[in-house]
C-alpha cells in the first residue's frame, strides 16, 4: 500500500527555548580588593513560531516527528558579559493552516503566505548578581537561574486555498476533470473513493488564472462522520465558489436530482453559510450517461462542454473576487497572566498560581539564602503573604508555588 504525501491534521509539540543563567561573578582587579558585582544577564530562549509558507503543500514533515524547539539561550557570564539570545525556530505550514489548542480552541488562522504565530515562548534569561546590586544589598552573592521555555501541545488543520471546489459523489469524474483543465495529476480509476486526498489543480484560460481543488467524494452522513467525507468537508470552507458535480452514470442508480439534494443537504449540515456560496451544478460522464439530466452537461473523457464549463466558471470566480474581500489572517492574543491566585490541593497544602509568582522561584536558586530572601521579599510586595494569612495559613502549613514546596512562616512564606 502506497502511503499518501498529503497530511492535512497532525498534533505538534512545541517547546520555546530555556533562558540562559545569570552569573555571580564579581571585579577582580588590581588594587580592587573588594570589587562590586559583575555578572552579566543569561539570553532569552529563542520562540517557536509557526508560520504560513507557499511553498510548504503539507503537514507531513510532523507525522513522524511532531516535535519541535527553539534554540536556548546562553548564560551570562562575569564583566557584566550577557549570554545570547537563543534564536527563534521557524516552523513552516502550508497556507490556510489552523492552529488549535488540545481542547479545540481557535488560536490561529494562517491564510496567507507569511502569517505567522507564536506557538512556544522561549524562557526569559536569568538576572546576573550585578542586577541586584543596591543600597542594602551591597554584595549580592546570588542570581537568578534561566526560565524554562513554554512547552505546548498544539493541534494543526489544513483548509486549502481554492478559488473553486469540486464536490461531488464518488467516482464522479471530479479527479479527471481536474486532470483535463489544469496540470494536476490525481489518481484516477474506475471504482469509490478513488481520491483519498484533496488535490489542488491552477488552471489559466483566456488570460485567467483559477485555482480547482478536487475533494475527495462525499456520501449521505458524511457531515456526521460517514465516508471518508468528514475529514475534508473543511477544504471546501475556503472555496469562493462550489462546483456540484453529478454523476450521469451512477453505478447505483442514483439520479442526478437526488445526488444535488444530498450534495447541497450535507454542506448546509457541515456549515450553513456555504450554501450561500455561488454555486455551479454540472452533470459529468455525459459521453456514458444512462440519466435523463436536462443541466449543463460535460464530458471530461471528450472534452464536451468543458470549455464552456470553464469559461462560466471563470466569470463566477472575478465576480467573487471582486465582491469578497481578501481574507486576513488572524491570531487570538492571549492575554498576560497579571497576579495570582490561591487555592487548596487535594492534601490540604496551599497552591500559589499565576505565571509572574511561578516564575519568581521557578528562576531563584533556593539553596542560596540570599536568593530565598529575595523571594519572600517578591512574595511579600506581591500580597502573597497577606492573601495566605487572610485565607488563614498557619505556621508550618506547606505552600505550592509550581513545582517548588515551601514552608509558611508568619511574617513571610
Amino acid at each position: 500500500m502506497v502511503q499518501s504525501a498529503f497530511v492535512d491534521e497532525v498534533q505538534v509539540n512545541l517547546r520555546g527555548g530555556d533562558g540562559g543563567a545569570g552569573a555571580i561573578s564579581f571585579r577582580r582587579e588590581a588594587h580592587v580588593p573588594k570589587g562590586g558585582p559583575d555578572g552579566g544577564d543569561g539570553g532569552k530562549g529563542g520562540d517557536v513560531i509557526v508560520q504560513a509558507d507557499r511553498n510548504t503543500a503539507s503537514l507531513l514533515s510532523f507525522r513522524d516527528h511532531p516535535h519541535r524547539k527553539g534554540e536556548s539561550g546562553k548564560h551570562g557570564a562575569g564583566k557584566q558579559r550577557h549570554g545570547k539570545r537563543g534564536a527563534d525556530l521557524i516552523v513552516p505550514v502550508p497556507e490556510g493552516t489552523v492552529v488549535r489548542d488540545r481542547d479545540g480552541s481557535l488560536l490561529a488562522d494562517l491564510v496567507g503566505h507569511g502569517d505567522s504565530y507564536v506557538g512556544a515562548h522561549g524562557g526569559r534569561g536569568g538576572r546576573g548578581n550585578a542586577r541586584f546590586l543596591s543600597n542594602a544589598r551591597r554584595a549580592p552573592s546570588y542570581a537568578e537561574q534561566g526560565e524554562f521555555g513554554e512547552e505546548r501541545w498544539l493541534r494543526f488543520e489544513v483548509k486549502l486555498l481554492a478559488d473553486a471546489a469540486l464536490v461531488g459523489f464518488p467516482n464522479a469524474g471530479k479527479s479527471t476533470l481536474i486532470s483535463t483543465v489544469s496540470a494536476a495529476k490525481p489518481k484516477i480509476a474506475d471504482y469509490p473513493f478513488t481520491t483519498l486526498e484533496p488535490h489542488l489543480g491552477v488552471v489559466r484560460r483566456d488570460g485567467r488564472e483559477l485555482v480547482l481543488a478536487d475533494i475527495p467524494g462525499l456520501v449521505e452522513g458524511a457531515a456526521e462522520g460517514r465516508g471518508l467525507g468528514h475529514q475534508f468537508l473543511r477544504h471546501v470552507e475556503r472555496a469562493r465558489v462550489l462546483v456540484l458535480l453529478l454523476d450521469l452514470a451512477n453505478i447505483e442508480g442514483i439520479s442526478p436530482e437526488e445526488q444535488e439534494r444530498v450534495l447541497v443537504a450535507e454542506l448546509e449540515c457541515y456549515r450553513p453559510q456555504l450554501l450561500e456560496r455561488p454555486r455551479l451544478v454540472v452533470g459529468t460522464k455525459a459521453d456514458v450517461a444512462q440519466m435523463p439530466y436536462e443541466g449543463r452537461r460535460i464530458s471530461a473523457v471528450t472534452h464536451d462542454g468543458v470549455d464552456e464549463m470553464m469559461g462560466t466558471l471563470g466569470a463566477m470566480v472575478e465576480e467573487a473576487r471582486a465582491v469578497e474581500p481578501e481574507s486576513e489572517g488572524f491570531v487570538v492574543l492571549r492575554p498576560a497572566e497579571d497576579g495570582f491566585s490561591l487555592a487548596r490541593d487535594d492534601d490540604g497544602a496551599w497552591r500559589v498560581s499565576g505565571r509572574a509568582a511561578e516564575r519568581i522561584v521557578a528562576m531563584a536558586d533556593l539553596t542560596n539564602a540570599e536568593a530565598l530572601s529575595y523571594v519572600q521579599h517578591r512574595f511579600r510586595r506581591m500580597g502573597v503573604e497577606r492573601a495566605l494569612a487572610k485565607a488563614g495559613a498557619k505556621e508550618g502549613d506547606l505552600v505550592r508555588v509550581g513545582e517548588v514546596e515551601l514552608e509558611y512562616v508568619e511574617g513571610f512564606v
